[in-house]
This record gives structure tokens, sequence and C-alpha cells, in this order.
């Protein structure tokens, strides 16, 4: 992000540092780690920093090492992070990430009562919101604490009605909270939505379970204009509240490693919003974000720069 540029899209929620296996294998004494962080919502900021756009990220962090590691990482990537706060009360969140078999992930979160679940509407820079052209929350943040769920209501309030759009990732955490209460709050959210992305199970707390195009057709009548499921190796379709559905098949890639594929396609589609494409060409551009994003180690090390997109050009059998 050029310095001085307001952002274009503004997005706000939880990072917290990862200590993850490097090899498949338990968590044990003498396991090879690496050191990382992240965030599903500082996952979209880069890769929409990354594709060219301004981008800033809000959240409250620990003031310790792991906070500023994050801060330094988000930094690094262009990233806007001036409306970003430390907390003097609360660590940083950490995430545990073993792969204990060739193809299964075990994750464990330390997240409760920490930094992350501390935000609150008064954290928010009602300037930045008011001047970005896109706010992107996500459903995990809403999970994380009254305070957190408070935020998130109040930056959609700010930013709707200074006319900017709204995205909102479903990102249901079993985890964090059940689906009924999960169901209740955030259907709140999607009368005031304007891009909304699910997967069918997540869709499937707002809509009948049918097939993916009839729930994508049943979400936009709840609010959004544009309705968006992601279908994994599958790939995505977008219904749209004019009528329209456009399907899209994934770009075929050896997947390394699942976690931060869906916001890095949310990143991608967000991108080419700001670009002014069509919804086909964001479609496009989200599948390759995705492609990237299995295809390395990590939530958002993969994410791809404009000049790196063609490298997955012959993948992509839909062009």
């Amino acid at each position: 992000m050029t310095t001085g540029t307001p952002p274009a899209l503004v997005t706000l929620g939880e990072a917290m540092a990862v200590v993850a296996t490097v090899a498949p294998g338990p968590l044990a004494t003498g396991a090879p780690l690496r050191l990382g962080w992240a965030g599903a919502e500082a996952t979209v900021a880069i890769g929409v920093s990354r594709l060219g756009h301004a981008a800033a990220w809000t959240g409250r962090l620990g003031e310790d090492a792991a906070g500023a590691m994050v801060l330094a990482g988000l930094r690094a990537e262009g990233v806007d992070v001036s409306a970003a706060r430390t907390d003097p009360a609360a660590p940083t969140g950490l995430m545990l990430r073993e792969r204990r078999t060739a193809d299964r992930l075990r994750v464990s979160y330390y997240r409760a009562g920490l930094a992350g679940s501390r935000l609150a509407p008064e954290d928010l820079d009602e300037a930045q919101l008011t001047g970005a052209r896109v706010l992107h929350v996500t459903g995990i943040t809403p999970a994380l604490s009254a305070t957190a769920r408070a935020a998130v209501e109040h930056a959609v309030a700010v930013a709707r009605a200074a006319g900017a759009v709204v995205s909102f990732d479903v990102n249901h955490r079993e985890r964090l909270w059940g689906r009924a209460e999960a169901a209740e709050v955030l259907a709140g959210l999607l009368p005031y939505t304007d891009i909304v992305f699910a997967g069918p199970e997540e869709a499937a707390l707002f809509v009948p379970e049918e097939s993916p195009e009839r729930m994508a057709r049943a979400l936009t009548r709840l609010g959004p204009a544009q309705a968006v499921l992601k279908l994994g190796a599958r790939g995505a379709l977008v219904a749209t509240g004019d009528g329209g559905l456009h399907i899209r098949p994934a770009v075929p890639v050896t997947a390394v490693d699942p976690v931060g594929a869906g916001d890095a396609f949310v990143s991608g589609y967000l991108a080419a919003a700001l670009d002014g494409s069509p919804v086909e060409e964001r479609l496009h551009l989200a599948a390759l974000c995705g492609a990237f994003a299995v295809s390395v180690p990590g939530d958002w090390e993969g994410l791809p720069r404009r000049t790196e997109l063609g490298l997955l050009a012959a993948q992509d059998i839909s062009r």
C-alpha cells in the first residue's frame, strides 16, 4: 500500500501467533516447528494488498513479542495497521497446528479472554471506515465476545451509512459457538450485507439445505446482492439479486495445505470488485487466489501478486 493512501478495504478481527509442525507426526518433544501468525481477516487484507489495493486491518493484540510479530508482518505486506490496538492487560492468542498424519491436520486454539477477544467499538477508526470502499467482516469475530460482536455491528452500521460495500464471510467456527446461536446472531448481519460468502453448511444456518444454486439464490432474498458459495475442490458459484447465476470450477493444483484457502478466495473476489470487474472476473481471480493458497504451506504466505497470476494459467481449464 502506498503511504498516505486511504484504504480501499478495511477489515477487523482477531490475529494470533501460530506454532506449527513442519512434518507429519504428533506435536511432541523434538518435533521441528515453524513460528508464524494468522487471522482470517488479516489474510484477506494481505491478499487485497498484494493485488494492488490499499487495505487496512484493525484488531487488538497483546503488548508482547507475538503481537509485535503480527504488526510487523502486516506492515511488511503493505497493510495499514494504524488503527490496531495493543492491549497491556491480555496477551496475543495462540494457535497450535499439527499435521498428525500426512492428510489430517489437528488445530488447538488459545484465545478465550485474550487480546483479540477484547476488541470493542471504541477501538474502531470511524474516519477509516467512512472512507473505505469495502468493509469486510467475518462470523469469527462476533463469536469471540460481546464487545467483539458489538464492534462488528458498529463497523457495519458506520460503513453502510457511508455507502461502502459490506462483505461478510460467514466463517462459522463450531468450537466458538453452536449453530443455533450463530444463526441467530449472524442472520442479523445479512440485511446489511452486499456480498456474502459461505460454504453450503454455513449457508444452511440461514436457508434450507438444498442444491448450492438454490441455497445461493435463497441467500440473496435475505438482503445480499451477491451470494458466493465456496465449494472447495468443486469450485464456486455466485447468485445475484437480479436472478443471475455464475458457476466457476476450481483451478486444479496439488494441494499442500488447505488452511486459509477460503480467505484467499475472498481476497481475490474483493480485489476484483475493487478493480470494477464483473462477477465472472471476480470468480476467476478468486479461484486463482484459492489455488495459490492451497499450493503453499501456511495461512497467507502463498497469496499471489498480480505479476504471478499467469503461473497457474495452464491449469485454469475454464479459461
